[in-house]
């Protein structure tokens, strides 16, 4: 389990990340622990949170994600054996979203407090801002990584011309760029990526870290009809994936599963793992069994045929 590179940053990420936005939403805070023990125990490294999670639950108002991971580094003093990575811009109540400097450097510091640590490994924009010059968001992010608050920044959500022009105002000011793009991408969501941001990550050396890596679950295989939707409270996000292309789909991940003595899960990870740009995608677990099945993702080769009959169905 080779460790890769995000982007030019000299950090390095084994090649699944554990996605926090169930820490403290639909995983308790002793369930999010033994997760993330178990997680960081058998060899990975990247965590990826942000301020906003888990604002969309009734009484919630966003930072519970960050403030179990935090108790988590206080209790566990594991916080040196992970890449923690957060995102700051979504809105987190009046006055308080985008990529101002003034916001970025109250949420940096709101952030570093919930998670009770001095630094954040990777800094990420969680949307684009285009009410804020790019000259503005990216002194802001070079301001912190001089003060030793952060030590590598990324983007996401952006699309590949204001990508582009973001890295293009880094260097023309000399300044950090972002070195990683977390976009949509799996089996299921190949546009969002494909179309024009791989050419560009690929181009410019970023590393990929995609989100939503199962389809919000549909591609474990537990949702095959919409009697399946009631299972989880993600259920609702699966429904437009119940067409011939999602069929298609789960019987290409049934059959190279079958074939590797594997899961649906384990295939459709590894199959992103292998695509071009991608560092690691993103998954959630919300047991300790659950994320054990995921990190099986990492050890599957997949063959040229697989790839081949993944690829076909899923066009």
């Amino acid at each position: 389990m080779a460790p890769r590179p995000l982007g030019r940053s000299g950090l390095q990420a084994a090649p699944l990340a554990l996605g926090g936005n169930v820490f403290g939403w639909t995983a308790d805070e002793k369930t999010s622990f033994a997760v993330l023990d178990a997680f960081v125990d058998a060899g990975f490294n990247l965590v990826d949170t942000a301020d906003v999670y888990s604002h969309w639950a009734p009484g919630h108002q966003g930072g519970e994600s960050e403030t179990v991971l935090g108790r988590w580094f206080k209790a566990s003093g594991k916080r040196d054996r992970v890449l923690l990575a957060t995102k700051v811009g979504k809105p987190m109540g009046e006055g308080k979203s985008g990529l101002s400097r003034r916001w970025i450097r109250q949420a940096v510091d709101d952030s570093l407090r919930r998670l009770q640590t001095d630094h954040i490994d990777l800094y990420q924009s969680h949307d684009d801002d285009p009410a804020t010059p790019l000259e503005e968001t990216m002194s802001a992010f070079a301001e912190l990584i001089r003060e030793g608050k952060v030590r590598a920044i990324g983007a996401s959500n952006f699309t590949a011309p204001r990508l582009a022009e973001a890295l293009a105002t880094s260097g023309r000011l000399g300044l950090p760029r972002y070195e990683t793009l977390q976009p949509l991408f799996n089996l299921a969501d190949r546009a969002p990526y494909e179309a024009e941001l791989q050419k560009l990550c690929v181009a410019e050396g970023l590393g990929v870290i995609n989100f939503f890596g199962l389809a919000h679950g549909f591609l474990t295989g537990k949702y095959r009809s919409e009697a399946d939707l009631g299972q989880s409270p993600r259920g609702v996000s699966v429904k437009a994936y119940l067409d011939a292309r999602g069929f298609r789909i789960l019987a290409a991940l049934d059959a190279t599963a079958a074939r590797h003595s594997a899961t649906p899960s384990q295939v459709a990870l590894a199959w992103q793992m292998q695509q071009p740009g991608i560092v690691a995608p993103i998954a959630s677990a919300r047991s300790v069994a659950q994320l054990n099945e995921l990190l099986g993702a990492a050890r599957l080769a997949l063959t040229p045929a697989d790839l081949a009959e993944l690829d076909r169905a899923s066009a």
